[in-house]
């Protein structure tokens, strides 16, 4: 069969077009993966040496806690919100003391940590996981990527453990966190450790008064901060 005019130039065009077809579609599954796994690789990178937030060591993220540092084998080093969104503050109760909390937050064995623990008498705030870093708190690992832990003194069966010092002071340290990550005061993004998905936990319990710790989150006045200060005496 003699050959048509331009034939190759046909052939050829037939090629190109489905190469590109093939590769355009590539491109399409590539762009599709790297959209449905974006926080897993934003994750990686920022475990790459050298790119790191520079941190400060015992540098407290709100201005009224003291510091005591967490096992390291209970959270693990990150750069959120660079790698991992923030848009939660999970309310925990340890179910024992205050110093209880101090103490197994400090114990690598145990596998867990919030980033904050609040004492029932004084309303005190000790920071043990810097919020840049993912601690082991939700019990559910996308969680713990997303949100900020806050570990209450007290018992969920004993309603006199919730004190209005202990209800202040964390509400004053959850309106900071929502204020810094731009998170609404709802209970869509402040939630109890039992409404985690997949959590076995009942904390903070049935006593935990949610209409009034909303109430004093949305009327807490802000934190002042030492740049702030600085501002107002210059």
């Amino acid at each position: 069969m003699a050959a048509q005019p331009g034939g190759q130039q046909v052939e050829r065009r037939r090629k190109v077009s489905r190469r590109a077809l093939l590769t355009g579609g590539t491109a399409v599954a590539l762009g599709g993966i790297g959209y449905g796994f974006r926080e897993d690789l934003r994750g990686l990178w920022y475990r790459v040496p050298g790119n790191v937030v520079p941190r400060t060591e015992g540098e407290v993220d709100f201005p009224e806690a003291d510091w005591l540092a967490a096992s390291g084998s209970n959270w693990r080093l990150a750069s959120r919100p660079h790698d991992f969104t923030i848009d939660r503050v999970v309310v925990h109760v340890i179910q024992g003391s205050y110093a209880t909390a101090l103490k197994v937050f400090q114990d690598p064995g145990h596998q867990a940590a919030t980033h904050y623990v609040v004492r029932t008498s004084d309303g005190r705030v000790t920071q043990m996981v810097r919020e840049l870093d993912v601690a082991y708190h939700a019990g559910n690992r996308a969680y713990n990527e997303r949100s900020i832990g806050i570990e209450h003194e007290g018992f969920v069966d004993r309603p006199e453990d919730f004190t209005d010092a202990m209800y202040r002071a964390s509400a004053r340290l959850t309106a900071d966190i929502c204020d810094r990550y731009s998170l609404p005061k709802d209970r869509t993004h402040i939630v109890g450790h039992n409404e985690v998905p997949g959590a076995d936990h009942t904390d903070p319990g049935p006593h935990w008064d949610w209409e009034r710790y909303l109430r004093m989150v949305r009327d807490a006045r802000p934190v002042p901060r030492p740049s702030d200060e600085e501002a107002d005496a210059g």
